[in-house]
């Protein structure tokens, strides 16, 4: 698959260009833009700024935004909403919902990486409704019915 041009426009001076931290690395790192230091409280939620708008080459593609594993199994730093997604016709400042999970305050600190940028193909889906859908071996099984 070859490489997409993705625009940027920096909303702040102090913003960091999202940046692959590994030849192999799937997403950019997103870093936090912010006047000083934030903690972080168990169960808060923040609204992080990175001072970076972004626009996508067309409907073809969005961007997804995920958290950074070590903040959230060493911090329990998360996402707040899961993963962020980023439509192809927003050109808003990307801001990193948060939400700590852990049992300690976590501050966040300015320049810090706090969450992942991916930019991945979208198919644009035609929903038809049928009368009855075609059988798998899972059918109808929830959670926990594949035996796995």
């Amino acid at each position: 698959m070859e490489d997409i041009t993705v625009n940027y426009k920096v909303l702040d001076a102090r913003a960091k260009v999202p940046a692959y931290a590994t030849a192999g690395a799937a997403a950019a790192d997103l870093c936090a833009v912010l006047d000083a230091p934030l903690t972080v409280q168990p169960m808060q939620r923040v609204l992080v700024p990175t001072g970076l708008a972004i626009e996508l080459p067309g409907a073809y593609c969005v961007a997804l935004v995920y958290a950074r594993s070590g903040l959230s199994i060493k911090h329990g730093l998360c996402m707040a909403n899961g993963v962020g997604v980023v439509d192809s016709d927003y050109r808003g400042e990307l801001k990193v919902p948060m939400v700590n999970l852990g049992q300690e305050a976590y501050t966040i600190q300015p320049g810090e990486r706090v969450a992942q940028l991916c930019i991945a193909p979208v198919y644009t889906a035609a929903f038809a409704q049928v009368e009855e859908l075609g059988d798998t071996q899972r059918g109808e099984g929830g959670f926990g019915s594949t035996g796995r």
